[in-house]
């Protein structure tokens, strides 16, 4: 019986349009999001500033260099006020009279609001200028050719070490950044597929097709069937994205890629080549050196599953106690602050271990059950130890096991509890009854 369960409630959703659209667009929509910020740099282009710039100090101004952002206007007025009141400027600077010895705070007035790019510009070649004017008065011979010839531009190559003693090149800014949406991806999946449980059973106990069902299965395993084929849905979700990253991974990556980059990523893999003779930045190479290993993206995708799963038992065990014990939505919202508050801790810590995944806080929080499954996603790309991810998983599987029986106890009774929104003492009450 428990079969038919699963199944009704996995085909009841997975067959839906919305959920076939959502689960080929979202990779899709996930790249684009990456790469519009790129796209619009590129395409949208600027709008050029007029600059009125009033030099105290006589020295600043005449350096000054135009551009497709900025266009400076070295004529001279006598106020501020006077500059803005021509239409066709948009902004005056005011640089102070001792700025070269002292440096100092210039003044930039604006006709309405500015922008961080147009003031980066400006106080970048102001330093430029005034750095440069600075060294002239030590009176060294050649020395701007001296500082570029002692400049430094040294790259990190990330390798780690494995416990088995292996070594793979890694790049930690592609590291982060799949922690980051690896965590953000469950947080996801844990809330909107642990409501669905909830918002199932509270329309079918309202409806009161729960009592029918209830004389022909046990409400145990009329609560499993449900958790389980809602759990399917997520889990098919995923399989199907990782089934499409991994296709990506090996076939349309190196389509995409020029032939210059692929050549330096054939040569970043050969033993002995030195990176810095690559024309390909060394980062990019990391990072492209490990979006390009389709193992890797697979073995990822797997321990998301995992965690997935566990995870999604824990959370949804606790979303159907809730939803057996109460009527409407408006009664499940006002219990949830028991599901959110550790889910949003999770993304929380889950940051926090993007940015450091060695961290002591870092490694407890992605042991306590409730935490784990985003924050052990947010440090599985670092290359953790396998033995942390093991003790994770144990601890969160056998955890959702005594949630289960605990909110099996809580659904058996509170299915045919009607008119009143019970109290958290109440539910603990009901999870000790024999």
């Amino acid at each position: 019986m428990i079969n038919i369960i699963i199944r009704r409630e996995y085909m009841e959703r997975v067959t839906k349009k919305s959920f076939i659209i959502t689960t080929l667009l979202m990779p899709v929509l996930m790249l684009a999001m990456m790469l519009m910020p790129i796209l619009i740099e590129q395409f949208a282009g600027r709008d050029s500033r007029k600059v009125v710039v009033m030099d105290q100090c006589g020295l600043i101004a005449p350096s000054l260099q135009s551009d497709a952002m900025v266009v400076f206007d070295n004529a001279a007025v006598d106020n501020v006020d006077e500059a803005l009141a021509d239409e066709s400027v948009d902004a005056v600077l005011v640089i102070p009279d001792n700025i070269m010895n002292n440096g100092g705070v210039m003044q930039f007035y604006t006709k309405g609001s500015s922008s961080l790019a147009l003031e980066s510009a400006i106080t970048g070649q102001v330093n430029d200028i005034i750095e440069t004017n600075r060294l002239k008065n030590y009176n060294i011979d050649n020395l701007s050719e001296i500082i570029d010839a002692v400049h430094s531009d040294v790259a990190l190559q990330s390798i780690r070490t494995d416990e088995d003693g292996s070594t793979r090149e890694s790049s930690t800014v592609l590291s982060y950044l799949l922690g980051i949406v690896l965590t953000f991806l469950l947080y996801m999946c844990l809330l909107l597929y642990g409501q669905m449980v909830m918002t199932s059973i509270i329309e079918e106990k309202n409806n009161r097709v729960l009592e029918i069902i209830v004389s022909s299965v046990k409400p145990t395993k009329l609560m499993l069937g449900k958790i389980c084929g809602i759990g399917l849905v997520a889990v098919t979700q995923i399989v199907i994205w990782g089934v499409l990253l991994a296709s990506i991974s090996a076939f349309v990556l190196p389509a995409v890629m020029s032939p210059q980059v692929s050549a330096d990523l054939t040569a970043y893999g050969t033993a002995g080549v030195d990176p810095t003779q690559l024309s390909t930045d060394i980062d990019m190479l990391q990072m492209m050196s490990m979006l390009g290993d389709t193992m890797y993206i697979l073995q990822l995708f797997g321990l998301l599953l995992l965690f997935l799963i566990g995870g999604f038992m824990l959370y949804a065990a606790i979303y159907a106690a809730i939803g057996s014990a109460v009527d409407n939505i408006q009664d499940a919202s006002q219990l949830q602050s028991i599901i959110v508050i550790p889910v949003v801790l999770g993304i929380v810590f889950g940051m926090s271990a993007a940015s450091d995944p060695s961290s002591t806080l870092s490694m407890w929080t992605s042991m306590i059950p409730f935490t784990s499954p985003m924050v052990m996603m947010a440090r599985i790309p670092f290359g953790i130890s396998a033995w942390e991810i093991v003790t994770s998983l144990v601890i969160l599987y056998v955890s959702f096991f005594i949630m289960v029986w605990v909110a099996a106890k809580i659904y058996r009774v509170g299915i045919f509890m009607y008119g009143k929104k019970p109290t958290v003492k109440e539910l603990i009450r009901w999870a000790r009854y024999k």
